[in-house]
């Protein structure tokens, strides 16, 4: 798991080794607001921590989990003069097996710094270009981003799933901390898409949904009125 924090957002990325190579499964990207805009850095990635070993608590007491950050988290959970929210913290995590390591700036890592940037201003809009009519369609490598809504008792999220050009999918689970219609949560989602698809090097990206009113609503057939 690899943990980044910035000033006013928080994120993680899971991931799991099959054939030398990692595969994100899950990532959380959380905006902060309140007193913990106030806290340290090493405090805002353990806050991320819990809140993933919380969500997922059965895959972490099922497997050992690696947690790899650029800073040193391990340090200050087994502090003696730790007090406060630190501690509390400490015994929640404590009866995980977790270890904690630098990491060395793999793809993975990249993933997690730009999911801090997340919490959207209107600076980090992607440009959507159209396709160039004069390259040939048979050299153009097209990712599929399929996008669903997920709702559960823990809230509202949705789910995006690239596809690249050889068939391969991974699934990236998004949760909302606010509500969200089914159409907002979709739409959510392919903005996601829209701000991973040039991080993971896709030229052309072909958007799918099952919402006729957010299809048409970006392809321009549909109007939107809010």
């Amino acid at each position: 798991m690899y943990l980044e924090a910035s000033g006013e957002a928080i994120s993680s990325v899971l991931t799991i080794e099959r054939d030398k190579k990692q595969l994100a499964i899950h990532f959380v990207s959380k905006a902060l607001q309140g007193p913990k805009l106030n806290y340290l850095i090493l405090e805002k990635l353990v806050i991320i921590l819990i809140y993933v070993a919380r969500k997922l608590r059965r895959y972490f007491q099922a497997h050992k989990i690696e947690v790899l950050t650029g800073y040193l988290i391990k340090q200050i959970l087994l502090r003696l003069e730790k007090l406060g929210r630190l501690a509390k913290w400490a015994i929640e995590l404590g009866e995980h097996d977790i270890d904690y390591r630098s990491h060395t700036g793999i793809k993975s890592q990249t993933l997690a710094d730009f999911l801090v940037e997340i919490p959207f201003t209107l600076k980090n809009v992607p440009t959507v270009l159209p396709i160039d009519p004069s390259e040939p369609e048979a050299s153009r490598d097209v990712w599929e981003f399929h996008t669903d809504r997920v709702a559960s008792k823990e809230g509202s999220g949705a789910c995006l799933i690239p596809k690249n050009p050889n068939g391969d999918e991974i699934t990236y689970a998004l949760h909302f901390n606010f509500q969200v219609s089914n159409n907002e949560a979709e739409y959510e989602a392919l903005l996601v898409g829209l701000w991973l698809a040039p991080e993971v090097g896709v030229k052309y990206l072909a958007a799918l949904s099952d919402s006729l009113l957010i299809t048409n609503q970006f392809n321009g057939t549909y109007e939107a009125n809010d």
